[in-house]
């Protein structure tokens, strides 16, 4: 259960104390975290005795510099794409049918169904754009 108050979030405990969780985080953001990761809680790497080596800042520009994004140029292993000559693709411009207006006492549901189908030549009701 949480209840906003100036823009944190107090939590209230089994026992019906508060709790202020963005407080909580604050005060122990320089604690070494619990394990083998040589790190604060923020995120720091740490040095013999606690101190700081490297600040997270500096920890995560160094991740981005050596981490480089994919090219555009990759393809997948898997299914190459073909190449397709520009003059062998074709545009089709389709006209979307004018919206019809509904009949006396015709729902909207059943004036979407009748613009879904149409009659063709020979008296059966088929799709739009079959």
């Amino acid at each position: 259960m949480a209840v906003k108050q100036t823009g944190r979030k107090i939590y209230k405990s089994m026992q019906g104390k508060q709790i202020d969780m963005d407080l909580l985080r604050q005060r122990n953001e320089l604690t070494p975290a619990v394990g083998n990761a040589k790190v604060n809680a923020r995120g720091d790497e740490l040095g013999p005795g606690g101190k700081i080596i490297k600040k997270r800042e500096d920890v995560l520009r160094d991740f981005y510099e050596d981490n480089v994004e994919p090219t555009e140029f990759e393809q997948s292993i898997k299914a190459p794409e073909p190449e397709v000559a520009p003059e062998q693709t074709a545009s089709v411009e389709v006209e979307a049918p004018a919206p019809k207006a509904r009949k006396a006492g015709q729902t909207k549901a059943q004036a979407k169904v009748e613009d879904e189908w149409m009659e063709d030549e020979d008296g059966n009701f088929v799709k739009r754009g079959d």
